[in-house]
């Protein structure tokens, strides 16, 4: 009987294995496919032979995005809006979190507070209500439209508020009773075991940055001023490149495919390059973040 069990366990780990492998490599074609036709010629791209292998090979695709003063712009505006926002919503999720984290006991008040958080989480103003009251802040066509506006993420509240209620409270008692303040327990105490929550916090904040479009599109009235996801969506629906600033003359020898694809390319190697360092942060910081009410 537990010959058969570890024959079947070992067929069941087999299966999991390849069937994983298998349903990556599905994940990862389209990508690919889109790599490829970034890195062909126009007559192949234009015409739809690239498949999964540059035909014609070419880097010209990438130059001309790089060198593209509209493209830069943006990707310059979605940085800035990376590392300002990500570090405004990790500062105030952690602040915000750690005293809802005490008991009723501790911090009076503190259900009025949580239902207030879950009450704003689930009812949302509205896009019209929003536009009104950035626009009456005079923060259209500013970085601070893409950012103030979901400073605080709720649901990223929550999950580091539980993350925060896993730490042993002796800690916490036993630095109280030295002379430690509030300020230094959390600086000393929380924030160094709640790593994995934190890196996961912030790889959620930062993806969120990287790929929002939409309020670009709604707060920012200027082109000049659209982030790169908002930019590279105008130019994929309008399909017109001349907003990227390319000679119209050297569209005749390029192939807005091409061009396309070398941009998503630019636009998604970040995040790729963010998330290795981070994933080993992430099934835990969930996990532990998410199991008490």
């Amino acid at each position: 009987m537990i010959r058969d069990r570890n024959r079947f366990s070992r067929f069941f780990d087999s299966f999991n294995y390849v069937f994983l492998t298998l349903f990556a490599l599905l994940c990862l074609l389209p990508l690919i496919h889109i790599f490829a036709v970034s890195l062909s010629g126009r007559a192949p791209a234009t015409a739809g032979f690239v498949s999964f292998w540059p035909i014609d090979f070419t880097l010209e695709n990438y130059e001309q995005v790089m060198g593209s003063r509209n493209f830069l712009r943006s990707l310059a505006i979605s940085v800035a809006r990376v590392l300002t926002g990500t570090s405004l919503n990790m500062m105030l999720i952690i602040l915000t979190a750690y005293p809802l984290s005490k008991t009723p006991r501790v911090f009076k008040g503190r259900t009025i507070f949580i239902w207030f958080f879950v009450f704003a989480m689930l009812f949302d103003g509205g896009l019209i209500p929003s536009f009104l009251v950035v626009r009456s802040l005079g923060l259209l066509n500013t970085l601070g439209a893409l950012i103030l506006p979901n400073a605080v993420p709720i649901f990223s509240v929550i999950l580091m508020m539980n993350f925060f209620r896993d730490v042993p409270k002796e800690l916490e008692e036993s630095a109280l009773i030295d002379g430690a303040s509030h300020w230094r327990v959390l600086w000393h105490i929380y924030i160094p075991l709640s790593l994995p929550a934190i890196a996961t916090l912030t790889l959620f904040s930062a993806v969120n940055h990287w790929n929002a479009w939409f309020d670009g599109l709604i707060y920012m009235t200027d082109t000049a001023n659209y982030p790169m996801q908002t930019f590279l969506r105008t130019v994929i629906v309008t399909l017109d490149l001349t907003q990227v600033g390319i000679n119209p003359q050297d569209l005749q020898r390029l192939s807005d495919r091409a061009i396309r694809g070398a941009q998503i390319i630019v636009a998604t190697v970040p995040i790729l390059i963010i998330y290795p360092f981070l994933q080993r942060y992430f099934i835990s910081g969930i996990k532990l973040g998410a199991v008490k009410e």
